[in-house]
């Protein structure tokens, strides 16, 4: 079974709010016969996207193959949310890299951050950059750690856009009363994910990337210079960057049992009107500390695009199912709410939920496995493998040195191993552990 194809129509974005609302960008072409570059990138996402452009402006010739569509995966399908640090805290990296690696990748997810603004500016995107980001803690446990965690941004990393939220203010800013408090950051932020890929897209183009749609890699031969195949041609390349994050299927079994897909699940209500100020009463995002996390936001024209629920298998759910029982635990105003929109993606975790930095071979790059903090993360991604290319590695070294330990199982077993571990997290959720 290939996820490229199990849950989607060939060629086609799902149906989401954001296809629905996304700014148009012609179809390219598929690849036919063989071409030449300096560099062959395979996926179309956030992480493929940004190394094209940013390789392109360092003047190589690039070419992109995308299996379906350009921002086709969890890039045009996730929540937009754009979050500061990386996937695992402060107190984690310092324990695990030392202090002087922690600061290093808290400064490049910061970078990160500001990456994704300049290149909204730099090259006119459609996008908005809406600033604030709450965390919303379920339990008294959640908050006082959420808090220890904004005193710690705040006294050893100068980081000063923290507000905190007691019980009262988190309900006036939600709209629900099931949290205990929690922390807005204004530093961190939310996107329309889709058109933000488009953007990238667009700019990779204009700087001289050629990008191929419904361009499936088949095979990829090693060698001095890798050809990669396609059904209908091929790339013969002297680097080959590997930016498939959840849709790699077998075309890496190293970075295949590094880096687990699975799928998450949204829905958007349909326009709420004045309502809308009763659910945010800022156009803020929120995510909540569940394990499974839930994560919401409004969109321009007033629905809650509410995210929630994960399976590990290869079919999706029931979508609507997944996501309601969730959302009306915060929300059970809107038991009533039309659901317009619910669609499924597939993204991809590792082990310690670190991103996948690694060289399958001299002259093969990958970057995978961002496990939900992505948008920022997997652009930084893409202007880190182009440095990496040109010589300047410092910034990869710092993520590939993470010890980064296989799934139990590899590829071949991962599957019923991280059902069950997940389903006894989900368990915890259920019961407020």
């Amino acid at each position: 079974m290939n996820l490229l194809h199990i849950n989607d129509t060939a060629g086609e974005y799902p149906p989401s709010y954001y296809a629905a609302t996304a700014t148009p960008f012609a179809a390219q072409p598929a690849l036919l016969g063989e071409v030449q570059a300096d560099v062959c990138i395979i996926g179309g996402g956030y992480t493929g996207l940004s190394a094209a452009l940013h390789l392109a402006e360092l003047g190589y010739s690039v070419v992109l193959l995308e299996a379906h569509r350009l921002g086709f995966g969890a890039s045009g399908r996730n929540g937009g949310q754009v979050g500061s640090g990386q996937r695992q805290d402060q107190d984690w990296l310092e324990a695990g890299a030392g202090k002087t690696a922690a600061h290093q990748m808290w400064d490049m997810a910061e970078e990160a951050k500001a990456l994704v603004k300049s290149l909204i500016s730099a090259h006119h995107m459609p996008v908005t950059f809406h600033h604030g980001v709450a965390t919303a803690c379920w339990h008294d446990a959640d908050l006082q750690s959420t808090l220890r965690s904004a005193e710690k941004l705040e006294r050893d990393y100068g980081y000063g856009d923290l507000e905190r939220l007691d019980q009262q203010a988190i309900g006036g800013l939600i709209g629900s009363k099931v949290f205990k408090g929690g922390v807005i950051d204004r530093g961190a932020g939310h996107v329309h994910p889709l058109n933000f890929a488009l953007g990238l897209a667009k700019a990779a183009q204009a700087a001289g990337a050629r990008l191929f749609e419904r361009s499936q890699v088949v095979e990829i031969v090693q060698g001095p210079k890798p050809v990669v195949h396609t059904a209908q041609g091929q790339v013969r390349a002297g680097q080959v960057i590997l930016a498939c994050n959840g849709y790699l299927g077998g075309l890496d079994a190293k970075v295949a049992a590094r880096v687990m897909p699975i799928n998450n699940f949204i829905v958007a209500t349909e326009p709420l009107g004045a309502a809308a100020a009763d659910i945010l009463s800022q156009n803020i995002a929120v995510a909540d500390t569940k394990f499974v996390v839930n994560y919401w936001r409004l969109s321009d024209d007033n629905r809650l695009l509410f995210g929630g629920g994960e399976s590990y298998g290869y079919r999706f759910p029931d979508i609507l199912k997944t996501v309601r029982k969730p959302m009306l635990a915060i929300y059970p105003q809107l038991a009533d709410a039309k659901i317009d929109y619910a669609w499924g993606g597939t993204l991809a975790i590792t082990t310690n939920r670190m991103p996948c930095f690694t060289r399958p071979a001299p002259n093969i790059l990958s970057a995978s496995g961002y496990s939900g903090h992505g948008v920022a993360m997997a652009v930084m991604a893409g202007k880190v493998l182009a440095a990496t290319v040109a010589g300047q590695n410092a910034q990869f070294d710092l993520l590939a040195n993470l010890p980064q330990r296989g799934f139990p199982g590899g590829a071949a077993l991962r599957w019923p191993l991280l059902v069950l571990a997940m389903t006894w997290y989900g368990l915890r959720d259920r019961l407020g552990l």
